[in-house]
């Protein structure tokens, strides 16, 4: 009694033993798809049966890195009415994914495959499905079954493969060899298994290989490329191994070869030219590439080196950017009527020693030269006759010897008069309102000058004066003599300018009057 109360007590614990399995070296970074797992738990398969498939999967799928930019897995279990227990957006880590494999319950009823193929093939796994990040993954269904009664499943697993699906099946033990070879993607002897049930875990690392043989991301790109460097970007397969990344890099030439200057090797897969050669650590997943030439086509080769496992050379193209030489851009601003700011760009003070700007009134004027330092990337050409046209060529002086220059045509504005449309409004008898419009620009006041007063004060005929700041565009006059002259001037820091004069005409039919000298 005791003997078989021991024995229970470890049948129990050997089925309730937690999951300690290690993370396979060099796994959790290898791969990036969609995996897509299509459980049997219709009425054929028992509870042990079904309980025993879920627990391979948790191992099966421990060591992998879930999420946008790894691995993303879904299950659809296969029932009368199947149903998608969970969808590749749900889980992007092992414990939410572990838990839920412990949590599915089984379907029972008919084993109806075919709509489960259905379901998968519109919700799933149609090529809409992943965005553009995602777009041209690849895209895996592991059909774990016991083959009792599958349906007719070789039409829609054949479509499946057409949209680019491989298809692998774990069989328990009781399907049809003939059928299952025909749904499984090639090679048949990698992608379908007969295992029975109480031994699923010895087909475990073999599985997984086929899987990561399919979505190992075996992708290389180039991002932060300039006229002289470009950065290489893969994804750390040698994450977890012993090993190094060897990177060669040259440019292409006519015919696909590729040569460098100062090349340190021959590349045996470019016909013999001369190439650049470094090494990276197992544990990187960037290099920069450095002493590029501008506006050149280089081919870049990556070779995970490891003793642990084999990998393939990922290769990849890209084009330099177009040396770009100031100036290359100019610009106009700050215009005035003897004045015009003059900007270009782009400022490289590592590479011009110097800037030269010559400039000239069109078609025959006078040609004037300035030169300014390599920090300057902008200057004021002062003096300029206003309302006219000039030619401005901005010439840089290179470091390399090398001069390129820019020339562009800028107009300087027209002189805008100081004082304008000066009229006189009589206002009763012997009032008149003054209105002028006037330029702000330079103008520090304006000087009210007409006849004398009536009366007391100044002799009449004697002329009187009015100082008005240089906002005040009107103002009004009292006691003015009939046909009194008013005039009004501009006052400049040095001087007073020309000036407006209108006659005062009091008559009861005319209000406004426009000016004369």
């Amino acid at each position: 009694m005791e003997t078989r109360a021991l024995l229970t007590w470890i049948c129990v614990c050997l089925l309730v033993r937690p999951l300690t399995s290690q993370t396979p070296d060099g796994v959790l970074n290898c791969c990036e798809g969609d995996v897509l797992f299509l459980v049997d738990s219709s009425g054929s398969v028992s509870s042990y049966e079904h309980s025993s498939m879920l627990s391979f999967l948790s191992e099966l799928l421990l060591p992998f890195a879930l999420g946008e930019d790894q691995v993303r897995v879904g299950l659809l279990q296969v029932g009368t009415k199947p149903r998608l227990e969970f969808g590749f957006d749900t889980f992007s880590t092992q414990s939410g994914l572990q838990g839920a494999l412990r949590n599915i319950k089984p379907l029972r009823g008919d084993t109806n495959t075919v709509e489960a193929l259905k379901m998968a093939k519109e919700w799933v796994l149609r090529p809409g499905a992943a965005d553009g990040a995602r777009a041209g993954l690849p895209r895996v269904l592991v059909w774990l079954t016991d083959g009792v009664k599958p349906g007719d499943v070789v039409g829609p697993m054949t479509k499946l493969q057409e949209e680019g699906v491989a298809v692998l099946v774990v069989s328990t033990g009781h399907g049809n060899y003939q059928v299952l070879r025909k749904v499984v993607s090639p090679p048949v002897e990698d992608h379908l298994y007969f295992v029975d049930i109480d031994d699923m875990s010895i087909i475990t690392e073999d599985l997984r290989d086929a899987i990561i043989e399919i979505i190992r991301a075996e992708r290389i790109q180039v991002r932060d490329v300039s006229t002289s460097s470009a950065t290489l970007q893969w994804r750390p397969v040698l994450s977890g191994l012993t090993g190094y990344y060897e990177i060669r890099f040259g440019p292409v030439l006519t015919g696909g070869s590729t040569s460098g200057g100062g090349g340190t090797g021959t590349s045996p897969s470019t016909g013999g030219s001369h190439y650049e050669r470094l090494t990276q650590t197992a544990d990187s997943s960037t290099a920069r590439l450095t002493g590029l030439k501008p506006d050149t086509t280089y081919t870049a080769t990556l070779t995970p080196e490891s003793n642990d496992q084999a990998f393939n050379t990922l290769s990849v193209t890209f084009k330099t950017n177009p040396e770009v030489l100031s100036p290359s851009t100019v610009t106009i601003s700050e215009s005035g009527p003897t004045s015009v700011r003059v900007s270009w760009g782009p400022l490289q003070p590592e590479k011009v020693t110097s800037y030269y700007i010559e400039y000239s009134a069109l078609p025959r004027g006078r040609l004037n030269a300035v030169t300014v330092g390599s920090n300057q990337n902008s200057t004021l050409l002062r003096d300029l006759q206003p309302d006219t046209t000039y030619l401005v060529t901005i010439s840089a002086r290179h470091a390399s010897g090398k001069e390129k220059a820019m020339s562009v045509k800028v107009c300087t504005q027209e002189v805008t008069p100081a004082l304008a449309d000066l009229q006189l409004t009589t206002v009763g008898s012997d009032s008149v309102q003054v209105d002028w419009k006037g330029s702000v620009a330079g103008v520090r006041g304006y000087w009210l000058t007409w006849e004398g007063q009536r009366g007391s004060g100044p002799v009449p005929g004697q002329p009187s004066s009015l100082y008005l700041p240089a906002d005040s565009l009107s103002t009004r006059l009292t006691h003015i003599p009939p046909s009194a002259r008013v005039c009004v001037s501009p006052i400049y820091r040095m001087a007073r300018g020309e000036g407006l004069c209108c006659t005062a005409q009091f008559h009861s039919d005319a209000l406004a009057y426009g000016f004369q000298s």
